[in-house]
């Protein structure tokens, strides 16, 4: 039997507030029993959970639909309406027929679909004098208003140019931080959506909202610039009060509501935050608090080319709070707390003292040998927070408005001595649910596979950002290209990316360049190859590892007119023209001779994504596009050989970065792969067995060497622990991932400061080999979302076992070895409603076992093939634990 679990709609688990007109419902098949399909479903999506209750689907009821798809099913009910909610369950038929339970009701809720829905206006609060660095208090602003009768229910749908706290009655609104995400500010904003029922009551009620610079007018890209979308932060809001007789009451954002100064000073992204506890305001998010002293709002001249697009993805939240290591006194006053992992997000404090005092907390990722943090690489970003206590008790307090990157705080002008209650590290991240686990024999290894983890966790807020810490922290599309196939397994990345697609189109020149950075800012000029190509390369990524079909679509023309771009420019088939800010191999060992040629790498990226454009061409069902793009690809190619590639498979600069990229896109005839293969290896060799790759041959390095056959070479690197390379940089007490390979030089001193960063998630990367071939999971690009999965371990580099867990858009996948003896054990785990290929590194199929059983005689397994040395199964789903002789 099977049954279905995990709803979702639009990736997400009961959404609120969403704008998509035909929304698409995914769900997992579960079943005890292997090779185990669904065949049939049958979805039910009514207005009342009463109604679905009875079996009843009043919006839609698809009928039985005799197939297996469980992911993306598109509603294709009645048309849907503005904050209308859709409660909805689907059951299924196993492969004998038999029906399944319901699964228990989901739901999700429209946002506001129409333009003249938005009755709201921007107001904001000017609150006096800048008091530091050019900067104001952050506003707080009010409304009183009353309910006369009970509510059904009330939806309150907000914005900000900038952030915002929201609080009703004393309460906070949701549990967001930094809200709304980042958009470019001069096209689109985002807006949340939230149920406030509970927190209303008949009489009068409050609303308090606190605003922040954040992106919108905080200091945001190098240069010490503010204020590059707008000089002061909004607020937008509508709250619509339904009643059970039906009616409607609207209370919007207007002239009617209140602003005044508060207790935070300043607060800023890249300065921190000061703060004046003496200034609380007890009560004023309450009715009965006295605002005679506020002043009136300015209301803001309305900007219909803004456009208001629902929050799609998981909002940033505080996913975890980590307490101090250790704390030292390096000078007299100082401490010093190490919370023993780099990380983002911000430091409560628990201080007691006299009324006035100032604390002051700095934000490090590494000490200075004197044992004060080092902020040298942080340039102008000061990353220090002042707290001023009121008196009267223990005290604490977490910034509003600031995130910091950093293992290290520094706290000065404590009254009363400081211990390990004085600091907790409060770590934040866009929400998104861990989907991936790494582990094998070896300790380094694991501890890399940490640091990706802890790298994508502080970098993933809001857009995929290059760094957490200094002043910059922007959508560097070039890091977001290379890493995008580990971001997909480490988390459900999905709905992240797809949100920050629509900052990359946003970001494309009316030439039809994607950006270098999206949204779109300091970088003003056209994309370079790798960083533009991201626009590309990303859908397809997602597209691999979800399935999504409709991410292509929405972005379809964007792409064309990407390469339609790079064509017009190049007609003679090598990209050398249009490059724009053409980073090259970013930060690779060799910046001079034998470095990777920069147009060598930038014609290998367009081969790329004209290929990868084809393939999604084919899959939305554009064949004679797809035809086209593959005869495109064939000409660069072809032109690309002719240009860089000689006789005997030498690429013409013969960095290892050139080789990767050769082999992994296919750029190459069949019979030169073998040698050009031999060439990389004789690279890594006369470097002492060391890579010399920069942003954009990492990633392609150890699958180039695993596919050619090489995995030992690959397994060589893994195991470094001296520069260049992964070992290095924990040797040296990384816990995330650093942007150079020498942030901290063989001699233990920090990298010259002026582009160095201890949070840079591009050199993780590797963490798709880690699951792809040093413990097996894949997916098969011909059936892509794991439709059909493929188990390929490739052991070595000494390693006694390995282990990925990866809970797929279908379920959970396993793949779990171990070498003992000659016997080379391998359980798997594959989800329902799925298939699989295994490969085994065995030269004698006729030795493997399924549960200490002959494999011919297991039901659902087969025996496919026997290649050197590897015999291939196709297994159905369920669990299985194959025993091999291995050599």
């Amino acid at each position: 039997m099977i049954k279905p679990i995990s709803p979702r709609c639009e990736y997400l688990q009961n959404p609120l507030g969403i704008d998509v007109l035909q929304p698409r419902l995914s769900w997992v098949v579960a079943a005890e029993e292997r090779n185990q399909i669904q065949s049939t479903y049958q979805i039910l999506v009514a207005d009342s959970v009463e109604t679905l209750a009875a079996d009843e689907g009043n919006l839609w009821d698809s009928g039985r639909v005799d197939n297996n798809q469980s992911t993306h099913v598109v509603y294709q009910g009645a048309p849907l309406s503005s904050g209308q909610r859709c409660w909805w369950k689907v059951r299924l038929w196993d492969r004998e027929g038999r029906p399944s339970v319901y699964s228990p009701p989901a739901w999700w809720q429209m946002g506001l679909l129409k333009a003249a829905e938005w009755q709201g206006q921007w107001i904001s609060f000017d609150t006096g004098p800048a008091t530091e660095m050019e900067m104001k208090a952050c506003p707080y602003l009010r409304r009183v208003f009353r309910v006369a009768q009970p509510i059904h229910r009330a939806t309150l749908y907000v914005t900000a140019k900038g952030l915002y706290r929201l609080r009703l009655n004393g309460q906070p609104v949701g549990n967001a931080v930094f809200a709304p995400d980042w958009a470019d500010y001069r096209q689109r904003v985002f807006y949340d959506t939230y149920d406030v029922t509970s927190l209303l009551q008949q009489g009068d009620n409050a609303m308090g909202a606190i605003l922040g610079d954040g992106w919108y007018s905080g200091y945001l890209g190098w240069g010490n610039r503010r204020k590059r979308y707008g000089d002061t932060p909004q607020l937008f809001a509508q709250l619509n009060l339904e009643y059970p007789d039906g009616s409607v009451d609207i209370l919007t954002t207007d002239s009617g509501w209140k602003g005044s100064a508060g207790p935070i000073l300043f607060s800023s992204f890249y300065m921190g935050e000061t703060y004046d506890a003496g200034r609380e305001m007890p009560g004023w998010d309450q009715a009965e608090f006295d605002d005679s002293g506020w002043q009136a709002v300015r209301v803001e001249k309305a900007e219909r080319q803004i456009q208001l697009t629902a929050q799609s993805a998981e909002p940033m939240r505080l996913v975890q709070e980590i307490k101090p290591k250790s704390v030292a006194q390096p000078q007299p006053g100082v401490y010093v707390f190490d919370l023993g992992q780099n990380m983002v997000g911000w430091a409560r404090l628990r201080v007691r003292g006299e009324a006035g005092t100032r604390v002051q907390l700095r934000f490090a990722e590494i000490l200075s040998p004197n044992g004060m943090v080092y902020t040298e690489n942080l340039r102008s970003a000061r990353s220090t927070d002042t707290y001023i206590l009121k008196g009267g008790g223990p005290e604490i307090w977490e910034p509003h408005f600031t995130f910091h990157g950093f293992r290290y705080v520094e706290v000065t002008g404590s009254p009363d001595e400081a211990d390990l209650e004085t600091i907790t590290g409060c770590v934040l991240q866009s929400d998104l649910p861990q989907t991936g686990f790494f582990e094998c024999s070896k300790p380094m290894a694991n501890q890399l596979w940490r640091n990706i983890l802890w790298g994508q966790k502080g970098n993933f807020l809001s857009v995929p950002t290059d760094c957490p810490q200094r002043d910059e922290r922007l959508g560097w599309m070039g890091d977001a290209l290379v890493f995008a196939r580990t971001a997909c397994f480490n988390m459900n990345a999905a709905a992240f990316y797809t949100r920050w697609m629509i900052s990359v189109a946003d970001g494309q020149s009316p030439e039809g360049a994607f950006p270098d950075v999206a949204p779109q800012i300091v970088s003003e000029r056209d994309g370079a190859p790798a960083w533009g190509d991201a626009g590309i390369v990303v859908p397809w990524m997602v597209y691999q590892a979800y399935g999504d079909t409709r991410l292509i679509e929405r972005h379809y023309q964007a792409m064309a007119r990407w390469l339609d771009y790079i064509h017009a420019a190049n007609p003679h088939l090598l990209r050398t023209k249009r490059l724009n800010n053409n980073y090259g191999d970013w930060v690779a060992v060799d910046t001079g001779v034998g470095a990777a040629s920069k147009e060598m790498l930038a014609t290998a990226f367009w081969v790329y994504i004209v290929r990868l454009m084809a393939r999604m061409a084919r899959a939305i069902g554009r064949d004679d596009d797809a035809r086209k793009y593959m005869e495109l690809f064939e000409g660069i190619k072809a032109a690309f050989n002719t240009a860089y590639v000689f006789p005997d498979g030498r690429i013409e600069d013969g960095s290892q970065s050139a080789y990767a990229v050769a082999l992994q896109f296919d750029l190459l005839p069949a019979d030169l792969r073998p040698a050009a293969a031999q060439h990389l290896v004789e690279n890594i060799k006369a470097r002492d067995w060391h890579l010399s790759t920069g942003f954009l041959g990492t990633p392609y390095l150890c699958p180039a060497l695993a596919e050619t056959g090489h995995q030992d070479v690959a397994y060589r690197l893994l195991n470094n622990d001296t520069y260049p390379s992964w070992g290095h940089m924990i040797k040296h007490g990384a816990t995330t991932m650093w942007e150079r390979w020498n942030s901290i030089l063989p001699e233990g001193e920090a990298h010259p400061p002026r582009m160095n960063s201890f949070n840079h998630y591009a050199f993780g990367a590797v963490g798709e080999w880690l699951y792809r071939f040093v413990a097996g999971i894949d997916t098969d690009p011909r059936q892509p979302g794991y439709q059909h999965i493929l188990i390929y371990p490739r052991p070595g580099g000494g390693l006694t076992y390995a282990k990925a867990e990866y809970d797929s858009i279908r379920g959970r996948i396993v793949s779990d070895w171990k070498i003992e003896g000659h016997e080379f054990h391998l359980k798997v785990t594959i989800p329902a409603n799925t298939t699989a290929t295994v490969y085994l590194p065995t030269s004698n199929p006729d030795t493997v076992t399924e549960s200490g059983q002959p494999v011919e005689q297991v039901e659902g397994v087969r025996f496919v093939k026997q290649e050197t040395e590897l015999a291939v199964f196709r297994v159905g789903s369920g669990d299985y634990h194959f025993v091999a002789a291995f050599a």
